[in-house]
């Protein structure tokens, strides 16, 4: 069989793309949208990078650079020389989160127990505003409550407010605008302000500058948390990896056997994995059988079977009894990396309603500061007592949290709920099409049923110049070429035939391929020994053969409603197969749901008419095409789009490729072809339809939390701003207003996370 492979363009080194490395960081120490926006900024100005994009919640970063221009350790250092902390991610940061949530839990405890002494101190000050020579509170006893408000209040400048004097000296530093500029122009000015009035006179307000840092502080722990528990589904699968590996050096003997670590296996490696241990890699049963908990990778709850020859996958886990395996792919090549990758990219992308806000986060807070000192030089003329306190309040009580770090909480919750149930989103903007859908396009084979074909019947028509025994080589040798369910259906029947332990196709030994062709959904067409050979649908086949009384060839009337695969040469039709695929158990009970929530459901079936009129009868489907190649498909979903409708297209075939690339939300199978699969925005791991209903239900759930999120800050600071600016709002109250209001939206996420799917069998049974 000949392929081509690509070449690259002339003058072009093969090298060339090989220089553009790419690797996933870690970046601590991000607060806000502002932070993002200058780490990224300085990062892409470095020679030689090409992309880096930072999510907010996982605080993940994806970096693309080219090695002959820049090195890591350059990037890395960078970061850090913004002060924020920076790994490669596949390093641990368990220590370093461990210190630095210690740090902050005593931060937070100087600044709590310094606020009720200082509200002690505090307390007769606001019996006695004005104290007198013969009143309760003498002035020595006034100043000496001061002074002691003044001295308690120093550890909390000193210590406990740090991380927001470090980060607007940064933000300064770099002429930009972060959430921490106001943050600690609002604590200084508040604690400057109070000890001029200790020591000349007038109100002090050290209860409210230290209420302002313990409330700051305590809602930045809070959320920290929150966002580990809404990133914390999404991180499972990062966090599945063996730690070590039993390399066998001399299979099949088992004498010699080392323990290396999972990187320093190679491809063609043959590995020992003892019962109840991860596998390593992907890789080939070569020896033993067990059963392995694929859950995390698939969905699938029930362990699976493995035997010689069948596939085993990176993370699974070996539940009963040693397998040798021989490693396929290995390292970031697996399929557990793969997943792991798309995963982490789709967390990076925004629906394009949030994509302003943060745009505009640092003009936002420009603003605020021009409004403070307005509000403060206007106030100076009305009561110079207050002008000061409003400013800070005006400061303080407007923050762009909410706005622009929140809202990322909720896509990333999303995303980590779905890939707990079995749908896996690569592509972020997923999520905004999947609540906005009104059409939901299925294929047939794979997608409403289960794609697993089994040969009912194979018919071998007479000829005398080829063996029944040839007949058989030939179809199984153009099967076994192709991913096709039906092409499987027949290679597994041909493998049956032979003997129960066989994994591979026993061939006849004279046959020769010289050339070979698959058209999408329509069959494969092969060159042996100097014959053409075609193994496929029938009017496919028709295609190539020259005899016109094999061109009036029909499929039996008793196999109209089934599917059915045709064997031909050139000359005649040589054998036909027909084939069974059963409908998935929950595919009426999901389309039921989807035409309930007045979603338009099509059917879009390369097979025969009459099979697919027995697969929409069956499901409830009133629209539906049947034999249709893939370029209909695609022109059939253009046409839907060109009329304003926003579709989803479920789909598992090399022949649904072109129709996914279009869709607005394209769902492959997991166990669709490859092909599929890259062209999607989702991959539907479990197999399970019903895990589609509920992708849409809870994406309409997350996009109603993301408007409700982006109304309540506007809302915020629509109320806020002005209550500030005319006085009705003192430091603390705009410090307790502000934190809330953040803490408000990003706990607003954690309610996706009780959603779960429906269960299909429960309502079957009830």
């Amino acid at each position: 069989m000949t392929t081509a492979s690509a070449q690259p363009p002339a003058g072009e080194s093969s090298v060339f793309s090989e220089q553009l490395q790419t690797e996933l960081l870690s970046v601590a120490g991000i607060r806000c949208a502002a932070c993002i926006q200058l780490i990224e900024f300085s990062v892409t100005q470095l020679p030689g990078v090409e992309s880096f994009r930072i999510n907010p919640i996982s605080q993940k970063a994806q970096l693309s650079w080219r090695s002959e221009q820049l090195n890591l350790k350059k990037v890395i250092q960078t970061i850090v020389d913004l002060g924020y902390a920076a790994f490669p991610a596949n390093q641990s940061l368990s220590e370093y989160q461990a210190k630095e949530k210690k740090v902050a839990l005593w931060r937070l405890f100087v600044a709590g127990f310094a606020m009720m002494q200082v509200m002690m101190y505090a307390f007769p000050a606001y019996l006695v505003p004005v104290p007198e020579v013969d009143g309760d509170l003498s002035p020595d006893l006034d100043r000496l409550l001061k002074i002691a408000s003044l001295i308690i209040t120093l550890p909390v400048i000193g210590f406990s407010a740090i991380p927001f004097f470090r980060g607007a000296l940064r933000d300064l530093k770099h002429r930009t605008i972060g959430t921490d500029v106001p943050v600690a122009v609002g604590i200084l000015l508040t604690f400057f302000a109070s000890c001029w009035a200790t020591f000349f006179g007038g109100a002090v307000y050290f209860d409210s500058a230290i209420m302002f840092v313990f409330l700051l502080l305590g809602a930045r722990y809070i959320e920290e948390n929150v966002k580990r528990r809404t990133s914390a589904a999404l991180s499972v699968l990062t966090q599945i990896h063996a730690s070590v590996a039993q390399k066998i050096l001399a299979y099949p003997s088992l004498e010699q056997i080392q323990n290396c670590r999972p990187d320093e296996i190679v491809v063609g490696d043959y590995l020992l994995v003892p019962a109840g241990e991860q596998i390593p890699c992907d890789g080939l049963v070569i020896d033993g059988h067990s059963e392995c908990d694929e859950a995390l990778m698939t969905g699938e709850a029930k362990p699976v079977s493995k035997k010689l020859g069948d596939q085993v996958i990176a993370g699974s886990i070996n539940l009963h009894s040693a397998l040798v395996i021989q490693a396929e792919q290995v390292g970031n090549q697996t399929q557990l990396a793969s997943l792991i990758a798309m995963m982490e990219s789709a967390t990076l992308e925004k629906p394009r309603l949030l994509a302003l806000a943060d745009k505009h986060a640092s003009r936002f807070l420009f603003a605020i500061l021009v409004i403070a000192i307005l509000s403060g030089i206007v106030w100076s003329f009305i009561d110079p007592s207050r002008a000061l306190w409003i400013a800070i309040s005006v400061v303080v009580v407007t923050c762009p949290c909410a706005l622009s770090l929140a809202t990322p909480g909720v896509m990333s919750a999303a995303i980590g709920q779905l890939a707990k149930f079995g749908m896996l989103v690569t592509k972020g903007t997923a999520i905004e099409n999947l609540a906005n859908l009104t059409h939901v396009v299925f294929d047939k084979t794979g997608t409403l049923t289960f794609g697993k074909l089994k040969v009912l019947h194979t018919v071998y028509l007479h000829d005398e110049d080829i063996s029944i025994f040839e007949q058989q080589s030939i179809a199984a040798l153009l099967a076994s070429m192709s991913l096709h369910p039906a092409s499987r259906a027949i290679t597994e029947d041909f493998v049956k035939q032979q003997a129960s332990h066989v994994t591979q196709v026993v061939l006849s030994p004279d046959l020769k391929v010289e050339a070979s062709l698959e058209q999408a959904g329509a069959g494969i067409t092969a060159k042996l020994n100097g014959t053409w050979y075609r193994l496929g649908k029938l009017d496919y086949v028709k295609e190539m053969l020259e005899d016109l009384e094999q061109l009036a060839w029909q499929i039996p009337d008793e196999y109209r409603s089934q599917s059915v695969s045709v064997l031909a040469n050139q000359s005649r039709i040589l054998a036909y197969f027909v084939m069974e695929d059963c409908l998935r158990d929950e595919a009426i009970a999901c389309i039921a749901e989807l035409q309930k929530q007045v979603k338009k459901v099509i059917l879009l079936s390369g097979d025969r008419n009459e099979v697919a009129t027995a697969i929409a009868t069956q499901c409830g489907i009133t629209e539906f095409k049947s034999e249709l190649s893939p370029a209909q498909k695609y022109d059939y979903i253009l046409n839907l789009q060109q009329q304003g409708a926003v579709v989803a297209m479920l789909g598992d075939g090399m022949n649904d490729g072109p129709a996914l690339s279009l869709a607005q939300v394209s769902v492959a199978m997991g166990q669709g072809a490859p092909i599929s699969q890259t062209r999607s925005d989702c991959l539907l791991m479990s197999n399970r339809l019903s895990d589609f209903n509920f992708s849409m239900q809870l994406a309409v759930k997350a996009y109603r939390l993301i408007r409700q999120n982006l109304a309540w800050s506007l809302l915020y600071n629509v109320i806020a701003v002005p209550a500030a600016v005319l006085g009705y709002l003192e430091p603390w109250h705009a410090a307790l207003g502000m934190s809330l209001s953040s803490l408000m939206v990003v706990v607003n996420g954690l309610r996706l996370l009780n959603l779960k799917p429906i269960d299909y069998d429960v309502m079957r049974s009830t």
